[in-house]
């Protein structure tokens, strides 16, 4: 039984795509449930294709569901208009994409400040807090360099930075750690740990053992279900 007082509640989702030129119904997941508290610590993990990020995009509204409903603080998400949507994720979720989604012509602290900018939020501080945001993943030194300049390590954690800067209750992470050395991963894992005891939750994908250690709880999936729920407190 779903608890109903859950920040993040995912009721029997379903959700699926048509591939091939017969439009084949292929299932990224079939009716998952899930429930995730406040300052909560998620790690979704399992084999390439068990639906990971396919329940990732569905709690930030980036995807819909088929089936099912999807509820981010009483909020019915999959419900919403797009520009409710862009308007809610930009008060309420940061967003790590796996592929970084970084803006090609601004810097790496233009593209810090750029959720800030379109958000209207700190309009007097913008530039500070995307200069803390980017030195919190360390790379105040690399803030005037274009994501060209920057290896696929520095991208990812300018990425980080992006989603942090806004100071989001939500951050969603699709393989935080993915492109990383050992030092910078562990840079990284030790800040995401950090979030929960300030009260923010943390749902991310992985498949970085010592990350998915560090979750509170790792939700386990395959074949777009979720097979067993383990609780690391």
């Amino acid at each position: 039984m779903l608890n109903q007082d859950a920040l993040i509640r995912i009721e029997n989702v379903t959700r699926r795509y048509a591939v091939g030129a017969r439009a084949q119904s292929v299932f990224a997941l079939r009716e998952v449930s899930l429930d995730i508290r406040a300052g909560e610590f998620i790690a979704l993990v399992g084999p390439s294709g068990s639906g990971k990020s396919t329940l990732l995009n569905l709690i930030g509204g980036i995807d819909k569901p088929d089936e099912g409903m999807v509820y981010v603080a009483d909020l019915p998400v999959n419900t919403q208009s797009e520009n409710a949507l862009a308007i809610w994720r930009g008060e309420t979720i940061g967003i790590v994409f796996q592929f970084f989604q970084l803006l090609p012509t601004l810097t790496a602290l233009e593209n810090v400040m750029l959720p800030l900018e379109l958000r209207h939020s700190f309009p007097n501080h913008q530039r500070e807090r995307a200069a803390d945001a980017l030195a919190r993943v360390g790379l105040a030194e690399r803030a005037a360099q274009l994501p060209s300049e920057l290896s696929g390590g520095e991208q990812q954690r300018v990425a980080m930075a992006r989603a942090l800067a806004n100071d989001p209750p939500i951050l969603l992470a699709d393989e935080p750690t993915g492109n990383l050395d050992s030092d910078n991963g562990e840079r990284i894992l030790e800040l995401l740990k950090e979030l929960p005891r300030a009260g923010k939750t943390v749902v991310l994908v992985t498949h970085d053992d010592a990350l998915a250690r560090a979750a509170s709880r790792i939700v386990r999936m395959r074949d777009g279900k979720i097979i067993a729920i383990e609780s690391n407190l």
